[in-house]
């Protein structure tokens, strides 16, 4: 049985009013923010995996280093983070980060990214090469950042606000496809 370790991007959800507090990219036209979107997808990844018989871990934290540290300890074979991209407003659509090299962490990357092309109609900005990014370059397995879509783009955000469903079955068929191709 394959584990995965499920990150969804930024704070967890603020119940305390902590004062630096980080809410990631947010859409405050559609009153959305980057955790809240994040999380409520992982929660349903995890639903899915744990479904199609994987072992699932999920961790939203603001430390880059604590989530790395719990995923390299957890001993998962996957490491799979949910974000939101943001921009300028006007740029949209989906893109998949991964550190360069990791041909497994690329597979991945290629096995989620299509799942949500053939779900969405949206852009494809490609599968992107990133050895900046902690959650890439500080585990130890395979894995990705995925960008499902741009929550300050208004159409992209009504995506993220209505199909978070769709959005989350679409990761969970890309981790299945490439577990079944391993």
């Amino acid at each position: 049985m394959a584990k995965v370790f499920l990150n969804p991007g930024h704070d967890q959800l603020d119940l305390k009013g902590t004062p630096d507090y980080d809410p990631g990219a947010c859409n405050e036209y559609l009153e959305l923010a980057e955790n809240e979107i994040a999380f409520a997808i992982g929660e349903l990844v995890k639903k899915y995996l744990v479904d199609a018989g994987c072992e699932v871990e999920l961790l939203q934290n603001e430390s880059l280093s604590y989530i790395c540290a719990m995923a390299n300890r957890s001993e998962a074979d996957l490491f799979v983070s949910i974000h939101c991209n943001a921009f300028n407003e006007i740029a949209h659509g989906t893109e998949t980060l991964v550190y360069p090299d990791d041909e497994a962490g690329h597979r991945l990357a290629e096995c989620i990214h299509n799942q949500i092309l053939d779900t969405f109609d949206l852009t494809d900005r490609g599968v992107k090469e990133r050895n900046d990014l902690a959650v890439l370059n500080g585990t130890e397995m395979p894995a990705v950042l995925v960008e499902t879509a741009f929550i300050d783009n208004t159409s992209d955000a009504l995506l993220l606000r209505d199909e978070q469903d769709d959005f989350a079955r679409a990761i969970a068929r890309g981790v299945t496809d490439y577990l079944t191709e391993a």
